[in-house]
């Protein structure tokens, strides 16, 4: 079955870094493209980034162009996102999702998240 496992969150201070993985199974991880989505308890989910199945294309929400940066290694099945320059209101958790989900909805499966925690 399809499967997506997050890693790498944790607690930083403002202006840190963290990168965060995703390791995939279950599927062809070379053939589709993928997303990180974020979400924070009461809100609605926010995607965040997008990279295509070679890794050639990539997109960004404008509140981290520029901090954060996606990458894959589809020989390990493995999606990344490096986060520079963290900030409060990067708190979040964070999903990988199957698909290049600028609209949520086109992303079809997410993995459970892992938690990331940005102190001022």
């Amino acid at each position: 079955q399809v499967q997506l496992v997050e890693s790498g969150g944790g607690m930083v201070h403002s202006g840190g870094s963290l990168r965060l993985s995703c390791v995939a199974s279950g599927f062809t991880f070379s053939t589709y493209s993928m997303s990180w989505v974020r979400q924070v308890p009461g809100k609605g989910p926010e995607w965040v980034s997008a990279i295509t199945t070679g890794g050639h294309s990539t997109d960004y929400a404008d509140s981290v162009k520029g901090r954060f940066a996606i990458s894959r290694d589809n020989d390990k099945n493995t999606l990344y996102l490096q986060m520079n320059t963290l900030k409060p209101d990067d708190t979040a958790l964070y999903h990988c999702a199957r698909g290049y989900c600028m609209v949520l909805s086109e992303c079809d499966f997410w993995g459970q998240g892992t938690q990331v925690t940005v102190s001022s």
